[in-house]
């Protein structure tokens, strides 16, 4: 077994959580290592549902450690909800979650501070969901943050929060934008939800580090996707945290060194959320029968995504960012209707073919799909788990996939649950998974 980083090929939502369930078995540990609660993974067991938005999905494997990694921000009150129903669901959390003392602390005004980007005529808006992760990680970058370690100072807390917290009113009022929090009584919420968590606390990249030495097998998530990285994604409509692998080790303070393999999890067609340039989006009825089929609507917003065909172009960035050894295809049974698929396999700009991501969303926004059309199977996919038994077409479909991204097709899911997965034999899936 090795330490392996899964996390998003595309703009997010391809299914990181249900891949992390499947594999969790296999190993000690699952961190997460960056994000907020705007993110979510939602996971099926038989006929019980759950939607976690700062928890690792490792969790629910009895006797496994979840860790949320330094790379995290962290709304106590939103974990303290969570926390709560995880209890509620018979998860045995104060033995299997840690918390990094290092992770940054989302207040409630940095709310009103997104709301100024978002509100903001003179700016494009983003698409965010308002929750204030974005201004959290501003602050972390502007080194005026507060992590969980000061939230647990019962002496420093309740000042430095007020500070921070009239800075942020002080600048959306100047924006014409009201709140209405009450900072006694915010600052008193936090103070309880601290206590709450503080067996929980510890400083993770110790954690860590002592768990590899003692041999211990270490499964990284990510959250959002890749091509929402704030380096390398679609700029600037993209996150504010590294959700590419290279944030697995800056999200948790394990070396770069202690990787071994990472594994990109791609729909079998594409989507994202919020604003932004998306070349290959299927407007009208199409973009809306892939919406219904796939349920793609946000397991933590309920937004409706935006659909669209595979991009082979932006897959191929997302492999050489990531350096992917395999890929998941996942939501390869939303197909199963169509009579024809198309897949991106370049983009015009200007004129010009190119096979590149662009570095800009002016180009991004200009691109014209350069599409080869392959048959689709018109038969049910739905809960398969062997190779041999998807439809021809389907295989050729994964395959033509494969070509055109340089990637291999380790495991392609045919549904939510976990037994509705096709495992690949001699693969470097099967190899690093076990």
């Amino acid at each position: 077994m090795s330490n392996i980083v899964i996390l998003g090929a595309q703009w997010g939502d391809e299914g990181k959580g249900k891949l992390v369930d499947l594999l969790a078995d296999r190993f000690d540990i699952i961190i997460r290592y960056q994000g907020g609660h705007n993110a979510g993974h939602t996971i099926i067991i038989g006929d019980r549902k759950f939607i976690l938005r700062l928890v690792p999905s490792g969790i629910l494997h009895p006797g496994k450690t979840a860790v949320m990694g330094n790379g995290l921000v962290i709304d106590p009150l939103a974990l303290h909800e969570e926390v709560g129903q995880l209890k509620e669901a018979g998860i045995d959390v104060p033995n299997q979650l840690r918390i990094s003392n290092r992770a940054q602390v989302v207040l409630p005004t940095h709310r009103l501070v997104e709301k100024i980007t978002e509100a903001n005529p003179s700016k494009t808006p983003i698409g965010t969901t308002l929750r204030g992760m974005g201004p959290c990680y501003e602050d972390k970058a502007g080194r005026r943050g507060m992590r969980i370690a000061d939230l647990l100072d019962r002496d420093y807390f309740p000042e430095a929060a007020r500070l921070q917290m009239e800075d942020h009113r002080t600048r959306a009022r100047a924006f014409g934008i009201e709140d209405g929090i009450d900072f006694d009584e915010a600052i008193e919420k936090y103070r309880e939800a601290a206590e709450r968590i503080r067996p929980l606390v510890c400083d993770t990249a110790q954690l860590l580090g002592n768990a590899m030495r003692d041999g211990k097998n270490l499964l990284f998530e990510g959250a959002q996707g890749t091509m929402l990285d704030l380096d390398h994604g679609s700029y600037p409509f993209v996150t504010s945290s590294s959700a590419c692998a290279g944030g697995a080790c800056t999200g948790t303070g394990v070396p770069p060194t202690k990787i071994d393999v990472v594994i990109g999890i791609s729909k079998a067609y594409i989507t994202r959320v919020g604003g932004g340039p998306f070349p290959t989006e299927a407007l009208g009825a199409e973009g809306d029968a892939i919406r219904n089929r796939g349920r793609e609507f946000g397991s933590v917003t309920g937004r409706p995504r935006r659909c669209g065909w595979f991009d082979a172009p932006l897959l191929r960035y997302s492999a050489m960012l990531n350096g992917f050894e395999t890929m998941v295809v996942t939501k390869l049974d939303v197909l199963d209707e169509l009579e024809r698929i198309p897949v991106c396999v370049g983009y015009k700009i200007d004129g010009v073919t190119v096979r590149e991501m662009p570095a800009t969303v002016r180009d991004l926004a200009k691109a014209e799909p350069v599409y080869e059309v392959l048959p689709g199977w018109q038969s049910s996919t739905e809960g398969i788990s062997e190779w041999d038994d998807l439809p021809p077409a389907a295989q050729e479909y994964v395959m033509f996939l494969e070509d055109q991204t340089g990637v291999e097709a380790g495991c392609i899911s045919t549904g939510p649950e976990r037994n509705q997965t096709v495992r690949r034999a001699n693969t470097c899936f099967a190899e690093a998974t076990g």
